[in-house]
């Protein structure tokens, strides 16, 4: 991507100046503030491999510094030796006798067992108690041993989660390692075996004590429980409430059968009542005709009365009603009605109000309605029984109900009771056991702890490890060399990469000239003459070194030429400003090498020397310097007098910079140095123009503004990062118009395209010319 220019606002344009009433082509716009925000340092491995090879004296410095100290302070310790021995503090097999009481006594409370806290019993081994008798054995052979001594050299460990403690004694004499561990393996067997004596007989005395308090409560839980029995005439909880439940669920199922009876009775009592509506009768009506068919009285003037009527009806037949025939039995029929109704209140009591006026319509009795009269009595009686038994299985059910309530509250309390006693009983079974444990145990003298790895003299010290010490040393210093390696890179100042000068810039790379041998003594007079204030010696390059031969050096003046012309194909560049930040950058050769490149490509190729302060290109192209540039322009010689032809290339010519002019600046700057910039475009295909460095300068942003644009030389290794910014932000505000940048004097390690360049060239064999 190659640059635009900025406008008076700061916006930067993507046109190169107008000439001859056209505009080259539109290049992409690429900003050039100066530095921009770098991403985080990513570095890659090929830029690592770089930085080691230009830091490696640094690198290599460092780390033989620090490897050398690490190594000569390992071989100056005195070696020191650790011995040690272990203890089993616990049974193989399973848990101790101790362990076994103490779980038992826990299980007792209903807790969980504790097994022994090692770190607890470490702080103990090494408490002064238990130290001071040993101590006092080991001054007897080595007086200067104290507690504190012995404490600072002396550890304890747990292997891991076994039952082990391991105990590590250091010191520079084997010997007296082995004293010591001896003794202290002594002591602490000793001190086993008292603690194991006083923890049985402190166990016995605790267990001693508790069984009396242990039988009480067992006798007064019995006592309890047996009361409770006898007040709730309770044998069994559990099979007292299977009863009870058995007893509830009967009383369920009897209840709902029941309930199915009473609701088919109930039916069966309407239908029946529609029958007997049906007969013209209500229920109270069927029940006294029912009870009047079977009264003899009854029926007997029932039948006088029906006997009466039939009498009447048949003289009516021939008597009128005031006859005394019908009279006659008119008054026999009323005074049978009163005697009738008489006889039915007899009869029926109560319920003689269920009697019509007509009593006789129930004279003759009916099969049917007899006999859905007696079902309908039948069905009443049997809903008032089904009732009364309804309530009854109710009342029974609520009852149970509460017992079941109450059996619930009295087995929780009988439970209650039973639970207490079981744990007492428990407890109190355990601690006989205890104690018959604990009276075994005292009898014993055997040794609780052991010793499973006695204490042995070392034989090889464990420090200074030789070996790790060389080792450590080596990677110590070379972690160090490479952290100094990276500061010292951090620190640095300079460009080392066209990749880190193009990601830092975010400006377009034309092209990378390699580092050439030839130029490195040029290089040095000019850094020379710039310490002493005093112009550059340059001399000559030998010719052969312009000829064209098959080189990385060479190829990369041709690329660069060409990248130029790509940046506008449509209009090709014209001119260009070859300029860099400070002095001995290369500038001048890469102008020259340019300008022949360009030259043997076909073009008419003009080399101005414009460094009318330190002129070089008259030197390097080897040309008398007699006229100049200054001359035509302080002067009305013709330039065409001055310009001379090369004979580095047919097409190339060269205007040399002539006398320096007491003001530069004023040369440059004026109308005719325009004009000139202008006759020198028509006359040749490609102007390049040799101009002093611009820190401090302002002779290139004055030249660049009449042509198409500048190009910087960047020198790795050289270009300070802080100038090269400076000399951005001037170009920047002078609207100059920077076409790219040349990175100068790339090494090998640098970038790859150096490699690939060498390796093609020295792989392919070159081809003879005839």
């Amino acid at each position: 991507m190659f640059n635009s220019i900025m406008d008076s606002n700061g916006e930067y344009q993507s046109l190169l100046p107008q000439r001859n009433g056209q505009r080259l082509s539109q290049l992409p716009p690429v900003p050039m503030h100066g530095f921009a925000e770098t991403e985080d340092d990513k570095l890659d491995l090929r830029q690592i491999l770089a930085i080691a090879r230009r830091r490696a004296l640094v690198i290599a410095g460092v780390a033989i510094a620090v490897t050398s100290g690490i190594v000569t302070k390992v071989l100056q310790q005195t070696p020191n030796y650790e011995g040690k021995f272990q203890l089993l503090v616990g049974s193989v097999s399973g848990e101790d006798h101790l362990e076994q009481i103490s779980e038992s006594l826990n299980q007792s409370g209903g807790g969980q067992a504790n097994s022994l806290d090692y770190e607890t019993q470490i702080q103990v081994l090494w408490s002064p108690q238990v130290m001071t008798p040993i101590v006092e054995q080991i001054q007897s052979r080595y007086p200067e041993i104290d507690y504190n001594t012995l404490r600072s050299k002396l550890a304890i460990y747990r292997l891991q989660q076994t039952k082990i403690l391991e105990v590590r004694y250091q010191d520079s004499n084997p010997e007296k390692i082995k004293f010591i561990l001896e003794q202290v393996a002594q002591g602490y067997m000793n001190y086993s075996l008292s603690e194991q004596q006083t923890s049985t007989r402190q166990g016995i005395e605790f267990v001693e004590e508790q069984l009396p308090k242990l039988r009480e409560r067992v006798d007064s839980l019995q006592q309890k429980l047996q009361r409770f029995r006898q007040d709730y005439n309770l044998v069994d909880p559990d099979s007292q409430g299977q009863v009870l439940t058995n007893r509830v669920s009967a009383i369920v199922q009897a209840r709902q059968d029941t309930q199915t009876q009473l609701d088919e009775a109930r039916t069966l009592s309407v239908q029946l009542q529609s029958q007997l509506g049906e007969l013209g009768l209500s229920p109270e009506q069927a029940i006294a005709a029912s009870a009047l068919s079977e009264a003899p009285r009854y029926q007997q003037l029932l039948n006088q009365l029906t006997e009466i009527e039939s009498q009447i009806a048949s003289e009516s037949a021939r008597f009128t009603e005031e006859s005394p025939t019908i009279q006659a039995l008119r008054e026999k029929q009323q005074n049978l009605l009163p005697l009738l109704s008489q006889e039915a209140r007899t009869v029926l009591g109560s319920d003689a109000t269920a009697v019509p006026e007509n009593p006789e319509s129930l004279a003759s009795p009916s099969s049917m309605r007899l006999a859905l009269t007696q079902q309908l009595v039948e069905t009443r009686n049997q809903i008032n029984m089904l009732e009364v038994r309804s309530g009854a299985i109710a009342t029974a059910e609520q009852l149970m109900s509460q017992q079941l309530k109450n059996l619930a509250v009295i087995a929780r309390q009988y439970t209650d009771l039973q639970r207490e006693l079981k744990v007492a009983t428990e407890s109190l079974n355990r601690f006989l056991a205890v104690r018959e444990t604990l009276q075994i145990e005292a009898a014993q003298k055997t040794l609780p702890w052991q010793l499973i790895a006695e204490p042995q003299q070392p034989q090889m010290p464990i420090s200074p490890n030789v070996p790790r010490g060389l080792a450590l040393g080596a990677v110590a210093g070379l972690l160090a060399g490479a952290g100094a390696g990276f500061l010292a890179e951090k620190l640095d100042k300079v460009f080392h990469s066209a990749e880190e000068l193009k990601e830092e810039t975010k400006l377009a790379v034309l092209g990378t000239i390699p580092f050439h041998k030839p130029l490195k003594k040029q290089s040095k007079l000019a850094k020379t003459a710039e310490k002493a204030g005093t112009p550059p010696l340059v001399s000559p390059l030998n010719k052969s070194a312009y000829r064209y031969h098959a080189s990385p050096f060479l190829e990369a003046f041709r690329s660069l030429q060409a990248n130029l012309q790509f940046i506008s194909p449509d209009v090709p560049i014209r001119s260009v400003v070859i300029s860099s930040a400070v002095p001995a950058d290369g500038k001048s050769t890469t102008a020259t090498f340019m300008a022949q490149a360009a030259a043997a490509m076909g073009k008419r190729v003009l080399l101005v020397d414009a460094d009318l302060r330190r002129p070089q290109v008259h030197v390097m192209t080897d040309l008398p310097n007699v006229w100049g540039l200054s001359h035509v322009i302080s002067s009305d010689i013709n330039v065409k007098d001055v310009i001379q032809p090369s004979s580095l290339e047919e097409n190339l010519f060269v205007l040399t910079a002539g006398q320096i002019p007491p003001d530069p600046t004023r040369l440059l700057c004026s109308q005719k140095m325009q004009h000139l910039v202008e006759s020198f475009q028509e006359m040749f295909d490609l102007v390049i123009f040799d101009t002093p460095p611009m820190l401090g300068l302002a002779d290139a942003r004055l030249l660049a503004a009449h042509t198409d644009g500048i190009v910087l030389v960047v020198g790795l290794g050289r270009t300070d990062r802080t100038v090269l910014t400076q000399v951005l932000s001037g170009l920047r505000t002078s609207h100059a118009r920077v076409l790219g940048m040349v990175a100068n004097r790339v090494k090998s390690y640098t970038t790859s395209s150096y490699d690939y360049y060498h390796r093609y060239y020295r792989e392919v064999p070159q081809e003879t010319t005839v």
